[in-house]
């Protein structure tokens, strides 16, 4: 008769030793660790929020822990903001606020009732593309695309926002914009082709 590799001896002795360990631990430290959970975990509270995203109003119910680039990705499925480094460091989940840029991961979906939000899919005009997605297609200011929604939302606040006044200005109001593709060139030349 074989034996069945996965269960030597080695294996029953270990397995064995967790489950008289798990079961020798008292019921009082049990119920100590239960009520530190609920202690340093909130309880999950739902609110309902009116919020305006690429000029439609939503009427929702969310946690109120919930950032904005949850709500847009997991609640309204915009997948165009992409979730990168869930940090504020890579600018992947760039959108407008108001008309000025904030990360998405970074920003409670609490905080924008009343406020305008703009999104990737909400920057073109229809089938017309908006001057910063045209420049981006014809400058090849991406490669794999991943980046591209939060570069092309952070653009477009460059120049709105008048930092286009030469290269090292653009790429200094760039720079929380990571391409790991390393297309910025590209990137720098369509957002110079749009300010002009």
């Amino acid at each position: 008769m074989e034996s069945n590799p996965s269960y030597s001896r080695r294996f029953f002795l270990k397995t064995s030793s967790v489950v008289s360990a798990f079961a020798l631990i008292p019921s009082k430290a049990k119920s100590f660790y239960e009520d530190l959970k609920e202690f340093v975990i909130p309880p999950k509270e739902v609110m309902p929020l009116t919020v305006t995203i690429n000029k439609k109003e939503y009427k929702i119910k969310a946690d109120s822990r919930t950032t904005l680039l949850d709500l847009l990705r997991e609640n309204l499925h915009l997948t165009g903001t992409k979730k990168g480094c869930d940090h504020g460091q890579c600018g992947a989940c760039t959108v407008h606020v108001d008309g000025k840029r904030v990360l998405s991961c970074l920003t409670l979906a609490a905080m924008v009732p009343g406020k305008n939000v703009t999104t990737i899919e909400g920057l073109a005009d229809g089938d017309k593309l908006h001057p910063m997605q045209e420049a981006f297609v014809t400058c090849d200011g991406f490669q794999c695309g991943y980046c591209t929604p939060g570069q092309i939302m952070s653009a477009v606040a460059c120049v709105s926002e008048g930092h286009t006044g030469s290269v090292a200005e653009i790429k200094e109001f760039m720079s929380g914009n990571l391409c790991r593709c390393g297309a910025y060139n590209g990137i720098v030349e369509s957002i110079q082709k749009v300010a002009k």
